[in-house]
C-alpha cells in the first residue's frame, strides 16, 4: 500500500508535536526513573575499575538425563555488602531474556559455614549477602535446569549440548564485565569433545580447564560439545584460524562432500574479502546437527551458536533454506560484535540494552547473509532469487501493520514480544528490521551503484564501516550520523533523508530496491522448489503449507492455522488463528484440498467453503476468493540495469 506523504508543512507541525511529545514523556520518565532509583540504589551501578582477584568456575554437565548444569563458583570478597548479578540482558537476544527462573538450590557459604542471602526487594536477577570481616572469599553453588520440551528448547540431550556460561553463573555487581576475570572450567560426560572459542590451559580426565577470561569474553564463548563431534577447517592456510565444530545426533551425520567443503571454505573466504579485515584470533562455527537440539541461531564475536536438522549434510539438495544461517551468524563478527550500536553496548548484563539501530545490526546483517551465501556457492543464483521473491512478497502482501507501525518501532519487539506466537503477525508485525532492514539495504546497494555509474556498491560501504582496525576484537560502537558519515564517502547523498523514510515514516517504500536492481516481482500458480523445500521439509520447523499470497493464511499439516493475513481474504471471511481447518468444500483438510479448491474457485462466484474448529465448536466460512494459487517469483526488467546478479557475484 502506497504512503501519501503529507505537505512539508503538515510534516514540520507534525514533528514540532512528535518533539513535545517526546519532552512530556521523558520528564514523565524521569519521574518514574526516580522512584524505581530510589527502590534499586542497593544494587550498585557499574564502575569501569578492575574487581580485585579472579572468579573461580566450574560446571558440572554430566547430568544429559535431566538436563541439570551443576555450577560451583568461589568469588573473592571483602568484608560488608556484596551484591551478586545474574545476566539479564543477553547480547544476541537484545532483550532481558536471562532465564533466571531455571536458577535453583542457590546456597552460599565461607570458611565451611553457610551464609544468608537475600534476593533484591525490586530486581529479581540480584542477590544481596553480608561478607562478615573474616571472610576472603565465598563458594557458592546452585543448579541450572536447562529447557527439557521442545516449546523451550533443548540445551541438552544424551548426545550433545550447548552451553551458554551467561546461564550458569552470577557475577559481582558494581564492575564493568571486562573488569571481572573468570577462570571457568567444565566436566564433561565421559568421551565427549567439545568446540569454543575459550583456550584450554589443560585438561584431566573429562574436566577440561580454560585460560583466564573477562566476563564480557566469557559470555561470548559458549561451550557445543557433544558424543558425536568433528572438527572441519574452513580456512587452511590463512592468517587466522577458522574451524567448523559439528556435533550430530549420529556419527553418518558428520560426513561433508568435497563440493560442501569446498562452499562452506569459500564463505570465509568471501566474507573477508568483502569486509577486508577479520576481527578474531580464531573463529569457531559452533553447529549441532540434531532433530532435538536444533533451529538456534546466535552470534558471538569470535564463535556463533548454529543449529539445524540432523541431515544438513545428507540431505544437502532438499535443504537450499537452511543454508544462509551460518554467514548470517559469520557475518555478525563484523556487524553487531565488532561494530556495535551505541545504545546496544552496555558495561555489564544488567544494564538495559537500547535497540534502536537494528535495522543495521541485524537487517543488514540479513543483507549480507543471503549475498554471502549465493557468493560462496551455498546457494545458486535462482536460489537466491527466489529466497528474495519470497521477501519482497512479505513486503508487498503481508505486512499491513506498516499503517500504524515504523521499521524501528519494530526493534523495539525483542523486549515488547519476547519472540512469542503472535495471532496476526501481518499486523503487529514482529522483528521486521531484519528482512525489511534487507529489503531497504537493497535499495541503497543500488543506488550507490546507479550514483557511482556502477563503480562503487554497499560492499564499499562494509570495507569502509567494518573493515577498519584489522584484527582488534575491540567492539567500536556507532549511531545513525556514523553511519550516514560512511555511505556519504562512498557517494554523496542525502541519505539522512532517504533512511529516514524507510526507517521512521509509516508504508515505508520497501519494494523499490527490486526495480532499482532492475528485477520486479510477480505471482504464477507455481511454487519455486525453494518455497516448496522452505514450507514442506518434514525435518524443518517451518513444516507450513503457505497461501499467504492467495487465500491469505498458512497452516500446518494438521489444518492448524498459525497465521491470517490481516484484511485477507480468509481474513475478511472471519477466519482465526488458532482454529484447525477440518473440511474444505466438504471434504477432509489435506494440502491437496485446499490447493484444489482454490483452483477451483479460480474464474467462479463460488466461494471457498471452509470448516473450522474452533474454541470447541464448528462453524463454516465462505472465502470469496477467486485468482488461483500465488506463488512469488522475480524477472527481469528488460532495458535496465541487471544489478542483482553483480550483487551476488563472487568476489574476485
Amino acid at each position: 500500500m502506497s504512503h501519501v506523504r503529507a505537505p512539508a508543512t503538515a510534516v514540520a507541525a507534525q514533528r514540532r508535536l512528535s518533539r513535545l511529545a517526546l519532552a512530556v514523556a521523558m520528564v514523565l520518565a524521569a519521574g518514574v526513573a526516580g522512584a524505581q532509583q530510589a527502590h534499586t540504589d542497593s544494587v550498585p551501578p557499574p564502575q569501569d575499575t578492575p574487581y580485585p582477584g579472579t572468579v573461580s568456575l566450574h560446571v558440572d554437565a554430566n547430568d544429559t538425563a535431566q538436563g541439570i548444569f551443576r555450577v560451583s563458583e568461589t568469588i573473592p570478597v571483602k568484608a560488608g555488602a556484596l551484591t551478586l548479578l545474574y545476566p539479564q540482558w543477553i547480547p544476541g537476544d537484545h532483550s532481558p531474556t536471562g532465564p533466571i527462573n531455571m536458577l535453583a538450590g542457590l546456597k552460599l557459604s565461607a570458611n565451611g559455614k553457610p551464609l544468608q542471602w537475600k534476593r533484591d526487594e525490586y530486581n529479581v536477577y540480584a542477590f544481596h549477602v553480608d561478607v562478615p570481616a573474616d571472610v576472603s572469599a565465598i563458594d557458592m553453588s546452585f543448579q541450572y535446569l536447562s529447557g527439557r520440551t521442545d516449546s523451550e528448547g533443548f540445551e541438552m540431550t544424551d548426545r550433545m549440548m550447548d552451553m551458554e556460561w551467561s546461564k550458569v553463573l552470577l557475577y559481582p555487581a558494581g564492575y564493568f564485565s571486562r573488569g571481572i576475570r573468570f577462570e571457568p572450567s567444565v566436566t564433561l560426560p565421559h568421551g565427549w569433545q567439545l568446540g569454543t572459542a575459550l583456550e584450554t590451559a589443560s585438561q584431566s580426565g573429562d574436566r577440561t580447564s580454560f585460560k583466564p577470561v573477562t566476563l564480557n569474553n566469557l559470555v561470548d564463548s559458549p561451550i557445543y560439545a557433544g558424543e558425536h563431534f568433528k572438527r572441519v577447517d574452513l580456512n587452511p592456510g590463512g592468517d587466522a584460524s577458522v574451524h567448523l565444530d559439528i556435533v550430530a545426533d549420529e556419527p553418518k551425520y558428520l560426513v561433508m562432500t568435497p563440493e560442501q567443503l569446498k562452499v562452506h571454505r569459500a564463505l570465509v573466504t568471501q566474507a573477508t574479502k568483502l569486509f577486508g579485515s577479520h576481527h578474531y584470533d580464531h573463529y569457531d562455527f559452533l553447529f549441532s546437527l540434531s532433530d532435538q537440539l536444533s533451529g538456534n541461531g546466535t552470534e558471538h564475536h569470535q564463535s556463533s551458536e548454529n543449529g539445524l536438522g540432523a541431515d544438513y549434510f545428507t540431505a544437502w539438495d532438499e535443504g537450499a533454506p537452511d543454508r544462509d544461517l551460518l554467514p548470517h551468524e559469520y557475518t555478525h563478527s563484523w556487524n553487531g560484535k565488532f561494530r556495535r550500536p551505541a545504545d546496544l553496548w552496555t558495561p555489564d548484563f544488567n544494564v538495559p540494552m537500547g535497540d534502536s539501530l537494528l535495522w543495521v545490526y541485524e537487517g543488514q546483517t540479513q543483507y549480507w547473509g543471503y549475498i554471502l551465501t549465493a557468493r560462496s556457492g551455498m546457494w545458486s543464483s535462482q536460489q537466491f532469487r527466489d529466497a528474495l521473491a519470497m521477501v519482497a512478497a512479505t513486503y508487498e502482501r503481508n505486512r499491513e501493520g506498516f499503517q500504524w507501525r515504523t521499521l524501528e518501532d519494530t526493534t523495539n519487539d525483542p523486549t515488547a514480544a519476547r519472540r512469542s506466537s503472535l495471532p496476526y503477525r501481518s499486523w503487529q508485525m514482529s522483528e521486521e528490521y531484519y528482512s525489511g532492514g534487507q529489503m531497504m539495504w537493497l535499495e541503497v546497494d543500488a543506488k550507490l551503484r546507479s550514483l557511482t555509474h556502477d563503480h562503487k556498491s554497499l560492499d564499499d560501504f562494509a570495507g569502509a564501516f567494518f573493515g577498519v582496525d584489522n584484527g582488534s576484537y575491540v567492539t567500536k560502537t556507532y549511531t545513525f550520523d556514523d553511519v550516514v558519515s560512511t555511505l556519504n564517502s562512498v557517494a554523496a547523498y542525502d541519505w539522512a533523508s532517504f533512511l529516514r523514510e524507510r526507517v521512521n515514516e509509516l508504508n515505508p517504500p520497501l519494494q523499490n530496491g527490486l526495480a532499482a536492481t532492475g528485477w520486479k516481482l510477480v505471482y504464477t500458480d507455481q511454487e519455486s522448489e525453494f518455497e516448496k523445500q522452505y514450507n514442506s521439509r518434514p525435518q524443518s520447523s517451518r513444516h507450513l503449507f503457505n497461501f499467504v499470497w492467495s487465500i491469505g493464511l498458512t497452516v500446518t499439516d494438521k489444518g492448524e492455522i498459525n497465521d491470517v493475513r490481516w484484511n485477507g481474504p480468509a481474513f475478511k471471511a472471519g477466519v482465526s488463528t488458532g482454529a484447525t481447518l477440518v473440511a474444505v468444500n466438504g471434504q477432509n483438510f489435506s494440502n491437496d484440498a485446499l490447493k484444489g479448491a482454490i483452483v477451483a474457485a479460480k474464474g467462479s462466484k463460488q466461494p471457498i467453503q471452509l470448516l473450522l474448529k474452533y474454541q470447541g465448536g464448528y462453524r463454516t466460512v465462505a472465502v470469496d476468493y477467486h485468482d488461483g494459487l500465488q506463488y512469488p517469483h522475480l524477472v527481469r526488467v528488460e532495458g535496465t540495469p541487471d544489478y542483482l546478479d553483480e550483487i551476488i557475484a563472487p568476489r574476485k
